[in-house]
């Protein structure tokens, strides 16, 4: 059995020190909890701004990641930290950094598919990635992929026939502020998130993590939080609402190496 928890929050725009320091204070609540794995949201240290393509972090994170790469030393945990902007040859990405328990970089994900809908001008700051990750850690092989590449099922089928065992999301999953103030029109949008994930985690028969902003991003738009934790037969092992906080599972990679035993769904194309 392996334990995970995935962070929900709704960080201060481009308060870095803030937005670091309570990660850091949600990862210390869960210390009761046997801890393998921690994601954190996409855009967790800066939130979504309009500036956010303007101060990127070097290609090993900068400050930010150094920042996660002592947690992961300190609490005894791989870490998922998604996403933060980085430069690199002129280029900005938006990256995830995927960490070990003793702090070292083990692999990073550049976002494949940009948001440019609703608003968001992801598309004209960020330069594509492309090529799928799945990095190896002490306890199975995991994944990666960021909010929009939820849209895209082959790009999680890729990661299931390379191997992954979780795939994990960081996300800032953005709605307009009229759906999230509504009650019925919010838990529709929150339906439909959760179908897509279950979906994406039944079909590649592995468990998905997803780990999301919440609450208010502009005048406009709010995130929908709605982070989950699922296992491989679509079972919703924990799910936030909307609230700032952490969920936790524990889950066993052993029933996705059965699963694809007798349902080999990597080999089908």
């Amino acid at each position: 059995m392996a334990g995970i928890l995935s962070i929900q929050t709704n960080p201060i725009i481009e308060n870095k020190k803030l937005n670091l320091e309570n990660i850091k204070k949600e990862i210390q609540k869960n210390t009761n909890n046997e801890l393998d794995l921690v994601i954190m949201p996409e855009f967790f240290s800066t939130g979504i701004s309009q500036e956010f393509g303007k101060n990127p972090e070097d290609e090993n994170g900068g400050e930010t990641i150094r920042f996660i790469q002592n947690i992961a030393q300190e609490f005894n945990t791989n870490i998922i930290a998604g996403t933060v902007i980085e430069k690199t040859d002129n280029k900005c990405y938006n990256t995830t950094f995927a960490i070990n328990r003793s702090g070292d970089i083990i692999g990073k994900y550049r976002k494949i598919h940009l948001f440019n809908y609703m608003g968001g001008n992801e598309g004209n700051l960020i330069t594509p990635g492309n090529k799928e990750v799945v990095v190896d850690m002490d306890f199975c092989k995991v994944g990666l992929a960021i909010c929009f590449d939820i849209r895209y099922p082959l790009h999680f089928k890729k990661l299931a026939k390379m191997g992954a065992e979780i795939i994990v999301l960081p996300t800032a999953w953005v709605i307009p502020d009229e759906v999230f103030e509504n009650k019925d029109t919010l838990r529709y949008a929150q339906e439909m998130w959760i179908s897509m994930l279950r979906t994406r985690a039944y079909d590649n028969m592995v468990y998905l993590v997803s780990s999301g902003l919440t609450k208010k991003v502009d005048e406009k738009r709010s995130c929908l939080g709605t982070s989950l934790i699922i296992s491989p037969t679509a079972e919703i092992l924990a799910k936030a609402n909307t609230e700032e906080g952490s969920i936790y599972a524990q889950i066993d990679t052993k029933a996705v190496n059965y699963l694809k035993s007798i349902y080999p769904i990597a080999d089908i194309d």
